[in-house]
């Protein structure tokens, strides 16, 4: 078990109540952060917040409005809220591409916006943007999730640039296919997009590019998390940390 390296610090995960979300505010709360769960789900974020000792918000982070005026007092910003939607370009409906561009680039840039001016005055903080292997790379069928993971990534950097001289850092952490209920809902679409049998998904389509032959678990990316929230990692920023199982080195 880690030490209690984040003890006093505050963390807000956002898509917290499942999947990476979910295993980053457990990896978080065991080092001593007080965690705070938001999720549009109100009884799984409630459940989330209770199981780590911590507390939920319940938005739905997709609604950009309602977060210009925002005002957060975090010291830990861990951007993970996504959808995804599988679907050619010419068949992709514009309203849809919106919707995944306000979630996972405008929301983001919206509660970077709203936690910076607190991490100023404290001289620390910590931006972790949970992108992909689609932020550097792309696939087809997916122009709105890989738009906006390369939008992402380069706000991950202008944060890092902007953040340095205040204490606060910005990274992103780029995993291949997760096991998550997002990743097991793509598999009957990338079947119909793809013309081949659901069971064939994983194998010839989510590991084809993967060197090594497994989904990513989602404790191995929050144990990248946690260690990017921590002072160790005070060096470490505008970085985009693969874990790919070898994706991105062909």
């Amino acid at each position: 078990m880690a030490d209690k390296d984040l003890a006093g610090r505050r963390a807000l995960v956002t898509g917290g109540a499942s999947g990476i979300g979910l295993a980053c505010a457990h990896e978080l709360a065991s080092r001593g952060a007080h965690v705070t769960v938001a999720d549009r789900d109100a009884q799984a974020a409630t459940d989330a917040a209770t199981a780590v000792g911590g507390e939920s918000w319940v938005a739905d982070l997709s609604d950009t409005a309602a977060l210009e005026d925002l005002a957060l007092d975090v010291d830990i910003l861990v951007n993970n809220a996504g959808i995804q939607r599988v679907s050619p370009i010419t068949e992709f409906d514009p309203d849809t591409f919106r919707l995944l561009l306000r979630l996972m680039l405008e929301s983001p840039f919206l509660l970077i916006r709203a936690a910076l001016p607190g991490m100023y005055e404290r001289g620390w903080g910590r931006v972790i943007n949970i992108s992909s292997a689609h932020g550097l790379r792309a696939s087809p069928f997916k122009s709105a999730y890989v738009a906006a993971k390369h939008g992402l990534e380069g706000l991950s950097k202008v944060t890092a640039l902007e953040g340095a001289p205040h204490g606060v850092t910005s990274n992103c952490i780029n995993p291949a296919y997760v096991r998550t209920p997002l990743v097991e809902k793509q598999i009957a679409d990338q079947a119909r997009v793809h013309g081949i049998p659901a069971e064939e998904v994983v194998e010839k389509i989510m590991l084809t590019e993967s060197a090594i032959k497994r989904l990513v678990e989602a404790d191995e990316v929050a144990s990248l998390a946690g260690w990017l929230a921590s002072d160790r990692a005070g060096m470490v920023t505008g970085a985009s940390y693969t874990m790919d199982g070898g994706w991105t080195a062909r």
